[in-house]
């Protein structure tokens, strides 16, 4: 009883250059699109926050504009991370939305933006302070897109 056996050999050669392979179709997908104006809407959001800051009266700087200052923050380089991660690699835009934890982060920033915009809109509701108001306003649109990708990911998620 013979038979035959095929070997195949496979050789592999790597070159050691260190450069960046920049994902780009990854900006031109819903999600990815998401991402970008989260993250333009979180800096114009930091940005006014941060200028009027320091200048604003002892009324204006309270625990609600910090609170907002600090979400605005937090998930603004949150979001930056991960836009960055999914450019930077071409599986990790498709490998993190199927995790648990892209669902949690814009769950948990949803959540958080729209506290901190509420308060600091409710805080304003008898005083002018145009830059606040848009700091405000800006958070909660960036609320909904927060949303939006938590429902995303969710479907992803669950495989829908």
């Amino acid at each position: 009883m013979s038979h035959s056996v095929t070997i195949t050999r496979t050789t592999t050669s790597t070159t050691n250059t260190s450069y960046i392979v920049l994902n780009t179709g990854y900006l031109k997908t819903f999600p990815g699109l998401l991402k970008l104006f989260q993250l333009i809407i979180g800096v114009a959001v930091v940005t006014l926050m941060a200028i009027n800051f320091r200048d604003s009266t002892y009324y204006y700087r309270g625990s609600q504009d910090l609170f907002h200052f600090l979400m605005a923050t937090t998930f603004m380089i949150g979001t930056f991370c991960l836009l960055l991660a999914c450019l930077t690699s071409l599986s990790t835009g498709g490998l993190i939305a199927k995790t648990i934890y892209e669902l949690i982060y814009h769950t948990v920033a949803a959540l958080l933006l729209l506290a901190s915009s509420a308060l600091l809109l409710v805080k304003l509701r008898d005083t002018k302070h145009d830059a606040y108001m848009a700091a405000g306003i800006l958070g909660l649109v960036n609320a909904v897109l927060y949303f939006i990708s938590a429902f995303l990911a969710h479907r992803s998620y669950r495989g829908i």
